[in-house]
C-alpha cells in the first residue's frame, strides 16, 4: 500500500536514505573490514538485491518492479548528489595508506553517476571512478555544503552511516528521513538514532510490502 508524498516537502532537500532492522540497528554486533555490516548485518539489505531498478544501477540484468523497485527508480533519479561516512565508503577509520579498500566498494564503476563527498579528518585527492568523482571533505557541515552545490538543483542523498546521519540531524542539516525498516531483529550492533537528540518529525509517506516497510519523515 502506498500513500504519497505530502505537497509540504518541496524545493531541494537533504535526505537520509538508510536500511534499519526493526529493532534500529543499521549494522549487526562485531564488525570488522571483512564484515563491515556485522554479524546479520547483511541480511537488512536483501530486500532491494532483486529489484529492477537497483540491478541496472549496478550494471546488472533482469530483477522485479514492484512498489519497493518504484522507490528505488525515484529515489535514485532526485540525487543530484550523495554524502555518506568513511565506513560506509570503505569500512576503514585510520590513515588511507593502511586502507584494504582505499578505492571503495563498488568496484571501477561506482553506480552512483553523480558526486559523492565523503566524511573523513583524512585528507586525500578526489578519486574518479567511471562516472563517479569521491571527494573526501572534513566535517559533515562541509560535505553537505559541498553537495548542495554540486547537485544541480537536485536533491542530496544522505547514505549513511548512522555516525553521520546524527551529526547531519543533530546539526538541523537533514530536511527528510527515508528509513527502510526491514522484517530482521539484530538484537544488537550500531542503532540508528543512537545519538540522535529530540527533534520533532512527521510521517509523510508509507510504502508496505512483504519485503521491506518504507517510511519518509519531514524533520521540523
Amino acid at each position: 500500500m502506498i500513500f504519497p508524498r505530502s505537497s509540504g516537502l518541496q524545493g531541494m532537500q537533504t535526505f537520509l536514505n538508510i536500511t534499519m532492522s526493526v529493532d534500529g540497528f543499521v549494522a549487526g554486533p562485531n564488525q570488522t573490514l571483512e564484515q563491515p555490516l556485522g554479524d546479520g548485518g547483511e541480511e537488512l539489505h536483501e530486500w532491494i538485491l532483486g529489484l529492477e531498478s537497483w540491478r541496472r544501477q549496478h550494471g546488472l540484468e533482469g530483477g522485479e518492479a514492484t512498489a519497493d523497485d518504484e522507490l528505488v527508480r525515484q529515489t535514485h533519479e532526485r540525487s543530484g548528489a550523495f554524502v555518506m561516512g568513511r565506513r560506509m565508503f570503505s569500512g576503514g577509520d585510520g590513515p588511507w595508506e593502511d586502507d584494504p579498500n582505499a578505492n571503495g566498494w563498488w568496484g571501477d564503476d561506482p553506480p552512483f553517476g553523480a558526486p559523492v563527498y565523503v566524511v573523513t579528518h583524512h585528507r586525500r585527492e578526489p578519486l574518479s571512478l567511471g562516472a563517479t568523482t569521491f571527494t573526501f571533505v572534513d566535517g559533515i557541515k562541509e560535505a553537505i555544503r559541498q553537495a548542495r552545490d554540486a547537485a544541480g538543483g537536485r536533491d542530496v542523498q544522505l547514505s549513511g552511516g548512522a555516525s553521520v546521519a546524527q551529526q547531519a540531524l543533530n546539526a538541523g542539516l537533514l530536511d527528510e528521513l527515508d528509513i527502510h525498516v526491514a522484517p530482521r531483529l539484530l538484537g544488537g550492533g550500531v542503532r540508528l538514532f543512537e545519538e540522535a537528540g529530540p527533534r520533532a518529525i512527521e510521517l509523510q509517506r508509507v510504502v508496505a510490502s512483504p519485503h521491506a516497510t518504507h517510511l519518509v519523515y519531514a524533520v521540523g
